[in-house]
């Protein structure tokens, strides 16, 4: 006898067999046991999730002679006909190769004959999307009212599609994702019965791949089962053409670091295993979108199936990378992922990892808005300066316009003196103050009290508004009255909160509400001023550097 796959193999003979779809079973058996089957059905959903199992389950059930409570008995005559391919009453048509008018018109013509042996005629035809709209009107009469003996069951994967015509004739039936718990419960049991050795690792990463498809699950157990029966992750991965879960880490590190080089290795690496690069960017996604579920989602169940320990991996990523990067990381791969198909798949992966790597060859807003606030960052910290008197050179050559050349024995001392004098230079006559722009702040209520939760305000301003979460970030907050005030060092937020545009201001008011459940009236922190010297002096405390 020849070998029969094992999702055919295994396939449900009973509702009560069926996997995830307790919704959809029963009602059905409730139907058939109380004898109210209606004469079309339609049965939606993505793939392998049961659609068919279930129909073929439904027209051996309203057929068998000795039902028992809405199950086919699985025993009569009917049953074993029908489990065989053998009963003529049943009819399985696939439409979309038998999707023209004249099809449909033979099969009018057929539902007229009473049944051969059965008690119903049942027409159960797949893929019911694939049929023109001249074959849909020509269905639809016959549809609307079929003889009492003929019951017609659809199946389709694209339920939009489908005229409201059709739909408003039939009873509906939604199949859901069949949940990662249950595909692993299934492969073990399926697994045990072959005689196969499966690991939890393993099975959880065949139901993340399956991707709520059982019968993706087991055609990859099946093949994991041909190459070896002793199947473990690595198994999984080389059979898949797969890069396993520490590729994936060790690329992602690459890409928070900017480090091409490293990026580009792995890339050779995995393309030298045969790993499909089409693949690879999906699961480069996939790994991200579980950082941003894992950096998200603080409490309850995860909706991630991963090991323990590669878990323990993705929450140490996910404090490194902030939400807006991961984001952005996001959406460049998906647009990779669309952009490069039927292209060389190593050439899209490397374009890939070098955008990801280098954000200035990359020309999106929310890219330059992650530049911005790097820049700003550096700004607010302080850390920059020119590592020698060479480079210092070279850039005055290239920016500044054609100028006197400085003598060799000129001194880090002149170069100050000489940057103070551009400064003063360009310095306006009368200098406009910040808090003029700025709503006056009333502290009457007493103390100012720090904000534990002004962490998590700019963590939800990194999702409303980036730009201002990279401003805030590192500042402080202070509760005082009716009051939010802002504690920050950071120059832009003044000109992006003081100005004429209220979105920045507003962001900051709904991201507090929605942490504090409170609205608060917002003002800068004004912090009392105890040193009164000229400001430059601080500037020129920092060209120091120059004499280091």
């Amino acid at each position: 006898m020849a070998y029969q796959a094992l999702y055919r193999k295994y396939r449900p003979l009973e509702f009560s067999d069926v996997v995830g779809q307790d919704h959809i079973t029963k009602t059905l058996k409730n139907s058939v046991r109380d004898n109210k089957t209606v004469h079309a059905y339609i049965f939606t959903g993505t793939r392998g999730t049961g659609k068919t199992t279930c129909a073929k389950i439904l027209a051996r059930a309203v057929n068998c002679l000795n039902p028992k409570d809405g199950d086919p008995c699985g025993e009569c005559e009917i049953c074993r006909a029908a489990t065989d391919g053998t009963l003529t009453d049943i009819v399985e048509i696939d439409a979309a190769s038998n999707n023209g008018v004249d099809n449909v018109r033979e099969l009018r013509e057929q539902v007229n004959f009473p049944p051969v042996s059965a008690k119903y005629r049942v027409y159960i035809i797949d893929e019911v999307h694939m049929l023109s709209q001249g074959t849909f009107n020509a269905l639809l009469k016959t549809l609307e009212e079929p003889p009492e003996h003929v019951i017609f069951i659809l199946a389709t994967t694209e339920i939009h599609k489908l005229p409201a015509t059709i739909l408003s004739r039939c009873q509906r039936f939604d199949f859901k994702r069949i949940d990662d718990t249950d595909i692993v419960s299934r492969l073990f049991y399926v697994a045990k019965c072959e005689g196969l050795s499966l690991t939890e690792e393993s099975a959880r990463l065949i139901a993340g791949i399956a991707d709520g498809a059982l019968r993706d699950a087991l055609s990859i157990l099946d093949l994991c089962a041909a190459a070896n029966t002793d199947i473990t992750e690595d198994v999984v991965f080389d059979v898949c053409s797969m890069a396993s879960n520490d590729y994936l880490i060790r690329l992602a590190y690459a890409i928070k670091e900017k480090d091409t080089e490293t990026g580009l290795s792995l890339i050779d690496e995995l393309h030298g295993k045969s790993v499909d690069m089409h693949r690879l960017i999906d699961e480069l996604t996939r790994h991200f979108r579980d950082i941003m579920i894992v950096k998200t989602i603080k409490n309850g169940r995860l909706p991630i199936v991963c090991s323990s320990a590669h878990l323990s991996e993705l929450k140490k990523q996910a404090e490194v990378f902030s939400l807006s990067e991961v984001v952005t990381i996001i959406d460049l791969l998906r647009e990779c992922s669309k952009s490069s198909q039927g292209e060389n798949g190593r050439i899209s992966a490397e374009m890939t990892i070098m955008r990801l790597c280098n954000p200035e060859l990359r020309n999106d807003t929310a890219s330059l808005e992650m530049r911005i606030s790097a820049l700003e960052s550096l700004i607010k910290e302080g850390n920059f300066k020119v590592s020698s008197k060479k480079d210092t050179k070279e850039i005055t050559k290239v920016t500044e316009e054609p100028r006197e050349e400085k003598k060799p024995q000129d001194t880090a001392e002149d170069i100050k003196t000489e940057v103070i004098k551009t400064e003063e230079k360009e310095k306006p006559s009368e200098e406009i103050k910040p808090e003029e722009n700025l709503p006056k702040t009333d502290k009457t209520d007493g103390a100012d009290t720090k904000l534990d939760e002004w962490e998590d305000i700019v963590a939800v301003l990194e999702t409303t508004c980036p730009i201002m979460a990279g401003v805030l970030k590192g500042s402080d907050a202070y509760l005082s009255g009716e009051y939010l005030l802002i504690d920050t060092d950071n120059s832009q937020f003044r000109s992006l909160y003081g100005g004429k545009n209220p979105v920045y201001r507003e962001s900051i008011r709904k991201a507090a509400q929605k942490i504090l459940g409170k609205s608060y009236k917002l003002g800068p922190y004004k912090k009392e001023v105890k040193d009164t010297n000229d400001p430059l002096k601080a500037f020129a405390e920092k060209l120091k550097n120059f004499e280091k």
